[in-house]
């Protein structure tokens, strides 16, 4: 495998948030979240260098302080990938990984899987990951993303609906009557991890792609780069992640830090 290729993660963080304003400071373990999501990514073996990419000073500054490289960008990009193509704009690097800033507890080995195949195919644009269901609650669960890949592993489609459709298995299962499920098994399913890996060179084009109509109607921002007949390689990991999407989320990561010491 060529190593020559650098892989730079750069974690975007932003204070606005509706449910949970300044998230990425929040403490865990007296340390802010942004702390904890940037040692993990350092941690990673394929890894070069960790930035975070915010527009907030407060963060910026609190970065900083513990040691971190921090770039501030412009306050008007409409998603987390704008935020991060302005940063990588300036890097020497060839692969970028876009590291979720509220997963604190992201496995290293994620962030590596994610990379590897842009290092054994320089060809490749896009990389992510996906895991397979075993939950049945996640399947009907609109903000489970799910995916489905072909023989290859590269995905056919993402969605908030359920994913592969078992017509024959799952006939007469809906939210509410999931019982179902066990009896007939879910398989196939696989949800989406949303970690992604980019050849520098397509996330400079992938900003100035336009909305897809799928994008705009399922409201996943992936769905621009198959509507434009690029290929996203997925591939599966069995390590998860928890993210933190409002403050009590803060209790269960305390929770499964004192399950990972004890």
């Amino acid at each position: 495998m060529p190593t020559e290729r650098k892989a730079a993660a750069i974690v975007p963080a932003r204070w606005a948030s509706t449910r949970f304003p300044g998230k990425p400071l929040a403490l865990i373990r007296g340390k802010p979240m942004v702390q904890w999501v940037v040692e993990k990514a350092k941690a990673a073996s394929l890894i070069s260098s960790v930035i975070v990419a915010t527009d907030d000073r407060r963060i910026y500054d609190a970065v900083r302080a513990f040691g971190g490289e921090a770039a501030m960008t412009s306050g008007g990009h409409p998603t987390g990938t704008d935020r991060v193509a302005e940063v990588a704009a300036s890097l020497d690097c060839d692969i970028v990984v876009n590291v979720q800033g509220d997963e604190p507890l992201i496995p290293p080995e994620n962030i590596d899987l994610a990379v590897q195949p842009l290092l054994k195919d320089p060809a490749l644009k896009v990389s992510t990951l996906m895991m397979r269901i075993e939950d049945p609650e996640e399947i009907f669960n609109p903000n489970v993303v799910k995916v489905v890949v072909d023989d290859r592993g590269f995905a056919l489609y993402f969605s908030r609906a359920p994913i592969p459709f078992n017509r024959d298995g799952w006939s007469g299962v809906y939210p509410g009557k999931l019982d179902r499920l066990s009896k007939t098994g879910f398989h196939n399913a696989y949800k989406h991890i949303g970690l992604y890996a980019y050849a520098k060179s397509f996330l400079m084009e992938f900003s100035r792609l336009r909305p897809s109509s799928l994008e705009t109607i399922e409201r996943l921002e992936q769905l621009r780069i198959l509507s434009n007949g690029i290929p996203i390689k997925a591939t599966e990991t069995r390590k998860s992640s928890v993210g933190v999407d409002c403050p009590e989320d803060l209790v269960k990561v305390e929770r499964l830090l004192g399950e990972l010491v004890s």
